[in-house]
């Protein structure tokens, strides 16, 4: 179990580690290392999704390790409260981004023609802190759209025992 405290509040995430292995371990080295520590939601979009994990304040990319193969293949959904890896146009280019579907998102499932996004978790608890930021007022800044007018900040993102 994940702990994300962020300046809109907290919530939990359960990992899906037996689903998605390489994805669930990746996560977990950028958490053990304090990498999600003061980044920021990066892209929100209503209905859509909220992103993170690469952006520190002011849209400084932050380094990351190199990318990963993707588990799209590991019949997980893309359904609401899920945790996806986020990549680019290449298949296999997921680093330290991940997003939070805010609704069903079928299309970015595995299937014929479209390799899809890698679902690796869940929100357990603090789905209602998920959805505030997803309703917090957007603009375009450094070149990215979506982005928060004020930041949303992950302040930390911890491992918890399971009770």
């Amino acid at each position: 179990m994940l702990k994300f405290k962020t300046s809109a509040g907290e919530f939990t995430v359960e990992l899906y580690e037996k689903e998605a292995p390489e994805s669930c371990a990746n996560f977990l080295r950028y958490v053990d290392d304090g990498h999600f520590d003061g980044t920021i939601f990066h892209r929100v979009i209503p209905g859509f999704m909220i992103q993170g994990g690469g952006f520190a304040p002011g849209m400084e990319q932050k380094d990351t390790r190199p990318p990963i193969h993707n588990e799209a293949t590991n019949g997980l959904e893309n359904l609401r409260g899920t945790l996806a890896m986020a990549r680019t146009s290449d298949v296999h280019s997921a680093t330290s981004q991940f997003f939070i579907n805010l609704v069903d998102n079928d299309f970015l499932n595995h299937q014929p023609g479209n390799y899809g996004y890698a679902v690796f978790g869940r929100v357990t608890s603090g789905m209602e802190i998920v959805d505030a930021i997803a309703d917090v007022p957007t603009t375009r800044r450094r070149g990215h759209g979506d982005v928060p007018v004020e930041d949303v900040v992950i302040d930390s993102v911890t491992r918890e025992s399971a009770a």
